[in-house]
């Protein structure tokens, strides 16, 4: 492994402005609720009791099998090369790395195949993912489309088959265009027989987006001159999406993919740079060349005279699953950062609102609210993704908070201060939240609606930071562990502007070790990163880094409507990931009786030979298929 492969660029703050940090906040709201007289663990029953308490009916639901929503036996903190599921389940890999799913089909071959042949398979280090059903009734739970985002590459298992990374002067254009295949999204068609198993289909749906797919941008920023540059002067014709990681749903059966450290892709050449353009560099962090695409890429060359090819991206990307011939398209009306999650709520009166986190420590938490209901916005042969307002949120001390709109004219984001323009707004993501004063936060990453109780959960993986500040919700310095937060929209509505927030976990390797976690002992984790509520409330959560004795990484299962003696909601451990990977992605058929959760970068940092299929022991990223042995619900 090179620097350049192990950079991190979420553990580095490029956020200089005073805004209130996460960790002071609930430091202050901590002691002036006595949780340092009741203990760390109160905190997380704050929310139980006021938001599910005080939520009208309609907001706070529970499920009638709210006791049960977890009916497995947990499994151990996990060291091993396997993925380890409860008694009575059963795990299976399906799409790894390098599957063939379409044009001649060429078989995998680590280290050999071309960048046209990566091209036809399935890509690098499986991230976000989603599951369409082909079908309405039980065969939609059988037979759909799997959509996978592909995060980064391995550039030496990808260019020789080994952990070995070839010296830069070996580096080639045909491996540029091979890394760039690997990246982006897949859309597979799968079809489960009936001894269970899933299997790719080979079909016309099959589909390959990669870091050079033509794809169009919408809404304000479309075609403004921060996104122009010398090989598209109209700024409409974007190439390529790259570090996907996670993703969202429209209700319009859509794909959202959201671009993420899109930063480090870049080579930063010396020049004379303009005042705007240095602050845009260096808000975003670009530079690196972490992949050395610029070697033989110009387009990833940044140059004082075609500065903008870095802020066509860090955008969410609309994908039609159901047409191989449409094009993407970056809506840009959801802002420009590291977008960790598009997670799409249906509001009041139809109006869509969109959910996302920015990965990096010390950034902040978004939402985007449509101006229509999008069937009225559908109708009219627009999009609901384009017309809205963004905001960024601030949490308040008094366990309050606010959604602060991000537009042009208000709360500074005026010309005199660096926007000119809502489309300068939009490209300006992260300046425009500092200006408004939004709170700074521990990397936050995904977001999830439970869809009983409105309730929104927001997992911050960590903040292992410099700037990191000692407080009474985070009593480590460094932190490692990380937590989780959700809040209620105010009146049960995802389109206003106030909300009531508090704790819902803080991780660590349990009460009794003294970290300050609010989990039990025999549940802990860190890291937490992936996070979904299920149709039945039951909130699983996916980590990605440290664990409790050098554990890998893992999946826990939480029911939000029951909580222990301490106050915090019932957890479970069902998913074990292999040494060296991280477990993110999951989602399940319709039935719930098939769950799809993806294990990436396998052997990272460790020797691997997962999954093994087809006699290649490669570590290769794949999607896990868990179902139960009696057919039943996944969880119960």
């Amino acid at each position: 492994m090179t620097t350049y492969i192990d950079f991190d660029p979420d553990d580095t703050s490029t956020n200089p402005s005073q805004g209130p940090a996460f960790t002071e906040v609930v430091s202050r709201r901590s002691s002036r609720r006595a949780v340092l007289g009741g203990g760390m663990a109160v905190a997380a029953g704050f929310l139980t009791t006021e938001l599910l308490g005080s939520a009208p009916a309609s907001a706070r639901t529970a499920p009638r099998r709210a006791a049960g929503l977890l009916g497995f036996d947990p499994v151990p903190l996990g060291h091993g090369d396997e993925v380890v599921v409860p008694a009575g389940y059963t795990a299976r890999a399906i799409i790894p790395w390098g599957t063939p799913i379409l044009g001649s089909f060429p078989e995998f071959r680590p280290g050999v195949n071309s960048a046209a042949e990566q091209e036809q398979q399935v890509g690098m280090h499986h991230d976000g993912m989603h599951f369409f059903p082909l079908s309405r009734g039980p065969q939609g739970s059988r037979h759909g489309l799997l959509v996978v985002n592909h995060e980064y590459t391995d550039e030496g298992y990808l260019h020789t088959g080994t952990p070995v990374v070839p010296p830069v002067s070996e580096w080639t254009a045909e491996m540029v265009r091979r890394s760039q295949a690997a990246h982006g999204v897949s859309v597979v068609e799968v079809r489960r027989d009936d001894g269970g198993d899933w299997s790719v289909v080979r079909s016309a749906y099959n589909r390959r987006l990669t870091a050079t797919t033509r794809m169009s941008m919408s809404g304000p920023a479309a075609g403004h001159r921060l996104v122009r540059t010398a090989a598209d002067p109209r700024g409409r014709g974007p190439l390529g999406t790259i570090n996907n990681c996670s993703h969202g749903v429209t209700p319009w059966d859509t794909y959202l993919t959201c671009e993420e450290n899109f930063n480090g892709y870049f080579r930063v050449d010396p020049g004379s740079y303009t005042d705007e353009q240095q602050q845009l560099l260096a808000r975003y962090g670009v530079g690196g060349d972490r992949f050395r695409w610029a070697t033989h890429d110009d387009r990833f060359v940044v140059r004082a005279d075609d500065a903008n090819e870095p802020n066509r991206f860090g955008w969410v990307v609309e994908i039609d699953p159901f047409d191989p011939q449409s094009r993407p398209v970056k809506r840009t009306a959801l802002g420009r950062l590291k977008h960790e999650s598009a997670y799409v709520h249906v509001g009041k009166a139809g109006r869509v609102v969109v959910y996302t986190g920015d990965d990096q420590v010390n950034e902040h938490v978004y939402k985007f609210v449509s101006d229509l209901s999008w069937r009225s916005a559908r109708a009219r042969g627009r999009s609901p993704l384009d017309e809205g307002t963004l905001y960024v949120a601030r949490f308040d001390e008094d366990g309050s908070g606010e959604w602060l709109p991000l537009v042009h004219g208000r709360h500074g984001l005026t010309p005199e201060n660096g926007f000119a323009d809502q489309g300068e707004v939009l490209v300006k993501t992260r300046q425009a939240a500092s200006v408004v004063g939004a709170t700074r936060m521990d990397r936050p990453e995904w977001v999830s609606v439970d869809p009983n109780t409105g309730m929104v959960y927001l997992t911050l993986t960590n903040n292992t930071s410099s700037s990191k500040e000692l407080s009474a919700a985070n009593p480590r310095m460094p932190n490692p562990w990380g937590h989780i937060v959700r809040w209620k929209e105010r009146d049960g509505d995802h389109t206003g502007t106030r909300f009531d927030w508090d704790l819902f976990l803080l991780a660590g390797q349990g009460r009794s070790s003294g970290d300050g976690s609010t989990v039990p002992d025999d549940a802990g984790f860190g890291s937490p990163d992936g996070i979904w509520s299920d149709p039945d409330g039951r909130v699983w959560i996916q980590t990605d880094g440290t664990q409790p004795a050098g554990a890998n990484d893992q999946m826990l299962a939480a029911n939000p409507y029951v909580t222990d003696g301490a106050g915090a909601p019932e957890i479970k451990r069902f998913l074990t990931g292999v040494v060296g990977c991280e477990v993110t992605g999951v989602v399940t058929t319709p039935d719930q009786r098939s769950m799809f959760v993806n294990l990436q970068h396998p052997g990272d940092g460790a020797v691997s030979r997962w999954p093994g299929l087809d006699g290649i022991t490669v570590p290769r990223s794949a999607t896990v298929v868990v179902t139960r042995d009696d057919g039943g619900v996944v969880g119960t």
